[in-house]
C-alpha cells in the first residue's frame, strides 16, 4: 500500500488529498466528498466517510488513467444551497469527475439534478430518499448503501408481523423523514397494520418531550422514529426517561447507525431492532477491513463509511475498465460489473441506479452479551437483495418505465 499525505490547501473551504511523487504537469483525477463534518449526521458519515474514500483511492493504487487521484472534501453544513454551490464549483472550476455524498435527502436530490445537468456521476452513500432511484432517478446517479424503501421493508415488515400492528410516527420534517414515513406506512398497511397518527419534528431537535407524549397518548403499539443521527439518539434516550417502553409501547428505530448505538449506550439501546447493510463484525472480511479503518479513524465504520469505500472503488474500477471518465460510459460499466468485496456479495446496480445487495435485520445486544467496546449488535436475519429493494415493476423511474 502506498504511503499517503494530506496536502493542506485552501480550496473552496474544503480539503484536498493527493498521492505524493506524481509527475508534475499531469492533471489530477479529482473526486469530491460532500459530508456533514460536525452536525447531526457527522458521526456516521462526516470525516469518517472522507477517510473511507481516501482509503479506496489508496488501495486502488493512487492513480487512474495514469493520473494521480485527488480527493476533495467539504462540509455542507446541512444546507442544500451550500451542497449545490460547492458541487457546481467543483465541476466548473476544479474538474471533479464524480461526487460521493453523505448528506440529507434534500441536498442529495439537488446533487442528483446537478449531476444530470453536468453529466457527472454522483454516488449516494449517506442519503436515504428512495426518490433518488424512483421518480427523481438519473442515469448518472448511483444509490449505493440504503434507502427508505429497504428500511421500511426490513424493519417495518418485521415489527408489524411480530404483532406491532398499530403505529404512530415521529418524523424528521424534511424529504428523508417524509419518504421514510411514507414507505414504512405502505409496508405496515400491506401487512395488516394501521397508522394512528404522526407528528413532524424539525432537524436537530433537542427536546422530543411533546412529540413523545403525543405518541404515548395515541396508544399505538409501536412508535416509529423516522429520523436519524442525534435526533434518533435524543428520541430514544428521552423515551426511556419517560418510561414509554416500560409502559408497553415499542420503539421502531427505522434508521440506526452503529455510532447511534455507541452514543446511546447498550443500557438504553438494548433490544432495538433495525435494518442495516453492514456490520463490522459480521465475518472475517468485514473484520479485516474494519480493523484497517479503525487504525486510521479510531472507530469502527458505519454502513455509510464502509459503503463509501466500496462505491468509490467500484467507480474507479469502472473508469479504468472503460479508459475514460465519460459519465455515460462509466455508468454503463458500473451497471455491467458485479460488486464482490467485503461490503457486498453479488451486488449489482440496476437501470434505475439502485445498488441491490443483501441487507440484515440487526438487534442491539444487552450489556451482558457485549464482549467489548464495539461489540454492539447481533444479526438476526439476512434479507435477500431481491426481496429487500423496490421491484422495478413498481418503479416510476423513466429509465425503466415501458415506452408509452
Amino acid at each position: 500500500m502506498k504511503q499517503t499525505t494530506v496536502v493542506m490547501a485552501a480550496l473552496l473551504g474544503g480539503s484536498l488529498y493527493a498521492f505524493p511523487g506524481h509527475a508534475q504537469g499531469v492533471a489530477p483525477f479529482r473526486l469530491g466528498a460532500i459530508v456533514d463534518m460536525t452536525g447531526v449526521y457527522s458521526a456516521h458519515g462526516g470525516p469518517g466517510m472522507v477517510t473511507a474514500v481516501k482509503m479506496a483511492a489508496e488501495d486502488f493504487g493512487g492513480k487512474v488513467l495514469d493520473r494521480p487521484i485527488e480527493v476533495l472534501s467539504a462540509d455542507y453544513q446541512n444546507k442544500v444551497d451550500i451542497a449545490a454551490t460547492r458541487a457546481r464549483q467543483w465541476y466548473d472550476r476544479d474538474g471533479v469527475s464524480a461526487i460521493i455524498e453523505s448528506t440529507d435527502s434534500a441536498s442529495a436530490l439537488a446533487l442528483q439534478t446537478l449531476g444530470k445537468e453536468k453529466k457527472r456521476i454522483t454516488l449516494f452513500a449517506g442519503s436515504a430518499s428512495s426518490n433518488l432511484t424512483n421518480a427523481a432517478c438519473s442515469r448518472y446517479g448511483v444509490h449505493y448503501v440504503y434507502d427508505t424503501y429497504v428500511l421500511a421493508n426490513g424493519t417495518g415488515r418485521a415489527v408489524t408481523r411480530a404483532g406491532g400492528d398499530s403505529w404512530f410516527f415521529i418524523t424528521a420534517d424534511y424529504a428523508f423523514g417524509h419518504s421514510l414515513e411514507r414507505d414504512t406506512s405502505n409496508v405496515i398497511k400491506a401487512n395488516g397494520g394501521k397508522i394512528l397518527g404522526n407528528v413532524r419534528a424539525p432537524l436537530s431537535s433537542p427536546d422530543f418531550a411533546s412529540y413523545l407524549l403525543q405518541a404515548q397518548a395515541s396508544k399505538a403499539k409501536v412508535i416509529g422514529l423516522a429520523n436519524a443521527g442525534t435526533d434518533t439518539q435524543n428520541a430514544v434516550r428521552q423515551a426511556s426517561e419517560f418510561g414509554i417502553t416500560q409502559g408497553g409501547q415499542k420503539l421502531a428505530t427505522l434508521l440506526v447507525f452503529l455510532h447511534d448505538i455507541k452514543g446511546l449506550g447498550l443500557q438504553a439501546a438494548q433490544g432495538l431492532q433495525f435494518t442495516t447493510g453492514f456490520y463490522w463484525d459480521r465475518n472475517a472480511e468485514t473484520r479485516a477491513w474494519s480493523q484497517r479503518y479503525f487504525e486510521r479513524q479510531k472507530s469502527m465504520p458505519s454502513m455509510v463509511q464502509a459503503g463509501a469505500y466500496s462505491a468509490t472503488l467500484h467507480y474507479l474500477q469502472a473508469v479504468q475498465a472503460v479508459g475514460t471518465d465519460d459519465a455515460d460510459a462509466v455508468a454503463a460499466k458500473m451497471k455491467e460489473m458485479p460488486i464482490n468485496d467485503f461490503y457486498a456479495t453479488n451486488g449489482r446496480i440496476r437501470a434505475d441506479g439502485r445498488m441491490v445487495y443483501d441487507m440484515y435485520l440487526a438487534q442491539v445486544k444487552t450489556p451482558a452479551e457485549s464482549k467489548g467496546e464495539w461489540d454492539l449488535l447481533k444479526i438476526l436475519d439476512t434479507i435477500p437483495g431481491d426481496e429487500a429493494y423496490r421491484p422495478l415493476s413498481q418503479s416510476e423511474c423513466p429509465l425503466v418505465k415501458p415506452a408509452g
